[in-house]
């Protein structure tokens, strides 16, 4: 099967008619270790000079902050794919994945020619979030859990660039938000990927159309690769779900975006339905929790609903416990740590209210917790929320700390859960060429699909 990667036969790349274009170098890095913002672009920068017949690169548009972000494009085919990458400061796979597959194009492109299509990569949607997540630079393979968390940073919901505030109301969207959508309205896609990644758990797909054999072929390349595709996933509640681990939205318009804060907005995932676009996301987990994907029935639903939100808000309790009265200003650079720490600590009841209110009778009749795979996922994300938070107020504190006491009480809660997912959840790693190849192959099949559709 063409791939994005090395799946479990251990392809270098590609082989035959395309290998007469001549060899590009890959560096290890890229296909071993999640690459920072400037490794990205060097690599982009050295395939476009190799191959400047079939790549380019260029600036779509500039952040808050005035970084650039590139656009790379591969192919001259006469329909558009546009892959989106980095819009969650915490999940580095996107920009791993994109620059692993556009070094396939680069080796073969007559994969692009056979599908008639240009594929563009926005390498990093949110370059000033991956910023602050990559300061202290992305660890080598088999990364410690606890080790990630120590230096987590995932920006609060009005910051992600890829939801765009309602007309009419107070905050203006982002530019990285207009960048996309301006890209969106340029190339007119046949089809947009979101590229994302989390913590702990299983795999999944989230479609704003319903297309015929896109969930078997995502769930075969799952498979192939051993990764557990989540049952019922914990994301997309508002969503249909078409069989495990396959999310579609309900009906031919969009919907407004309503997250645990309040934040209402348009999805860029949804805003090009009124061109014909099929947006696909792909979720990748960096942590492989195999349970996730147990279909076995349970018993007993409501209770664990009411179970794991309890947890998730005493754990959100002993978080601000930990903090005390707090220790006074924080530096500018750690402000961003401290504001979305604070707005997740503020959303426990939404999100416990959202579990015990879902009703799934119009939505694929699948309920939650009612399968040992959803259980699990719950229980996931119960611990998901506080961790994060305890992760980031940890780090506006500083280092040395200006409040030594509430320093080490959230390091203790931080080590306390990190060792609970690797003890109780067995979680295990997914060597970062597995999750590039995931979304590479994932890519490659449903676009097939998508085109000759």
């Amino acid at each position: 099967m063409p791939s994005g990667g090395t799946g479990r036969t251990g392809r270098a790349g590609p082989t035959g008619p395309g290998a007469r274009h001549g060899a590009v170098d890959r560096p290890p890095t890229v296909a071993g270790i999640y690459p920072t913002l400037e490794e990205l672009t060097s690599r982009a920068r050295a395939l476009t000079a190799a191959r400047p017949g079939t790549l380019r690169l260029r600036t779509a548009g500039t952040s808050r902050s005035g970084r650039p972000l590139w656009l790379l494009s591969a192919g001259h085919g006469r329909r558009n794919v546009l892959t989106v990458a980095g819009a969650h400061s915490n999940e580095p796979v996107g920009g791993a994945s994109a620059i692993r597959l556009a070094e396939e194009f680069a080796l073969d492109p007559d994969v692009l020619d056979a599908l008639d299509c240009t594929w563009h990569f926005l390498l990093c949607l949110d370059p000033d979030g991956m910023s602050i997540s990559q300061r202290h630079g992305w660890s080598s393979e088999g990364w410690g859990v606890e080790r990630y968390h120590r230096h987590f940073y995932r920006q609060e919901f009005t910051c992600q660039p890829e939801f765009r505030p309602l007309g009419g109301g107070p905050k203006a969207p982002l530019p990285e938000s207009d960048v996309l959508v301006g890209l969106l309205d340029e190339l007119r896609p046949a089809v947009q990927f979101s590229l994302h990644g989390m913590e702990a758990g299983g795999t999944f797909l989230q479609l704003t159309r319903g297309v015929p054999g896109a969930a078997h072929a995502f769930r075969a390349v799952a498979a192939n690769l051993g990764v557990p595709v989540e049952h019922r996933p914990f994301d997309g509640l508002g969503w249909f779900v078409e069989g495990p681990g396959v999310l579609v939205v309900p009906g031919a318009e969009p919907a407004d975006e309503r997250d645990p804060s309040g934040f209402t907005s348009e999805a860029t995932w949804t805003y090009p339905m009124r061109y014909g676009t099929v947006t696909a996301l792909v979720e990748a987990p960096m942590w492989a929790v195999d349970a996730v994907a147990d279909p076995r029935p349970t018993a007993g639903a409501e209770e664990h609903i009411a179970r794991v939100s309890r947890t998730l808000l005493e754990r959100s309790e002993r978080v601000e416990a930990a903090l005390g009265r707090g220790s006074g200003p924080v530096a500018a650079e750690l402000t961003p740590y401290e504001s979305a720490a604070r707005e997740l600590l503020g959303v426990g009841t939404g999100v416990a209210d959202t579990w015990k209110s879902y009703l799934a009778d119009d939505l694929g009749g699948v309920g939650l917790a009612t399968t040992v795979g959803n259980s699990v996922s719950l229980d996931l994300a119960a611990r998901r929320v506080p961790l994060r938070a305890a992760a980031m107020l940890r780090q506006a504190l500083g280092d040395p700390p200006a409040d030594a006491v509430a320093a080490g009480a959230l390091d203790a809660l931080v080590r306390e859960w990190c060792r609970e997912l690797e003890t109780v959840f067995g979680v295990r790693w997914l060597p970062v060429r597995h999750q590039t190849a995931l979304h590479g192959q994932v890519m490659l099949r449903l676009v097939r699909l998508f085109l000759d559709g």
